[in-house]
């Protein structure tokens, strides 16, 4: 279980016992719990928003969407906020757009993307109460988690670091047993159905538009992923 607990240090602000001497291979390897850190963060964030749905369902979306964010200290949404910045400012140069991806400053088009995320979250959060999906919303974090290990194995890395060492440590096996218990989970949730789909998608235009993938990447298909099933799943309860 040692890969899973690093995996919650890296995904979450939960506390974690301490694991050892970090190592970049460890980190990689912890990659493959992924999948089970999103149920963690989906109960959580799931179990929030009931919570301050007790009072009405705008203030259990906000509770849901502020838990969700703080739970993952915003680190995927500082992927997309990079990566859109990258986009806004060089997107006719690779080279340029990977300057800007890597440069730690947030720049306009990225604080554009954060807010219509956050208004995305929580508009799509709002509906998703009023119907009472609380086992299919804790299984979206699950399902979002899941494309990482797919896009690591599949893209190259954009960069030498932490992506190539991603890329080395996902086995097909880690693909088939999550995509299997990613089918089982449709019986709870149908919505998710579309997650291969949302993941598949942006991959393919990961690989056509910068030729592979980076730290920030994951972090915005996250974001993305997450956003998509849950209109997915508001679309298969209407």
């Amino acid at each position: 279980m040692t890969g899973f607990f690093i995996a919650i240090g890296f995904l979450t602000r939960l506390p974690v016992p301490q694991m050892g001497a970090f190592s970049i291979e460890r980190l990689a390897q912890s990659m493959r719990w992924f999948p089970l850190v999103g149920v963690l963060i989906g109960v959580i964030v799931a179990g929030a928003a009931w919570l301050g749905a007790r009072v009405d369902p705008w203030t259990g979306a906000l509770a849901g969407l502020i838990v969700w964010v703080g739970i993952t200290g915003a680190l995927h949404i500082d992927g997309l906020a990079d990566l859109t910045d990258a986009l806004g400012a060089a997107h006719r140069d690779r080279a340029r757009l990977l300057t800007v991806m890597s440069d730690p400053h947030i720049g306009s088009f990225g604080v554009v993307a954060i807010g219509l995320q956050l208004i995305a979250k929580l508009v799509l959060l709002h509906a998703v109460i009023e119907k009472g999906a609380w086992i299919a919303l804790a299984l979206i974090p699950f399902a979002a988690r899941i494309g990482p290990l797919a896009w690591a194995h599949w893209l190259t890395p954009l960069q030498e670091g932490l992506g190539a060492h991603f890329t080395k440590a996902i086995r097909a096996r880690d693909l088939i047993g999550w995509g299997a218990v990613l089918a089982g989970a449709t019986v709870f949730c149908p919505a998710l159905i579309a997650a291969p789909l949302l993941m598949a998608h942006f991959g393919f235009w990961l690989q056509l538009r910068l030729g592979g993938i980076s730290g920030d990447c994951h972090g915005a298909g996250i974001e993305l992923v997450e956003t998509g099933l849950l209109l997915a799943l508001i679309l298969t309860l209407l």
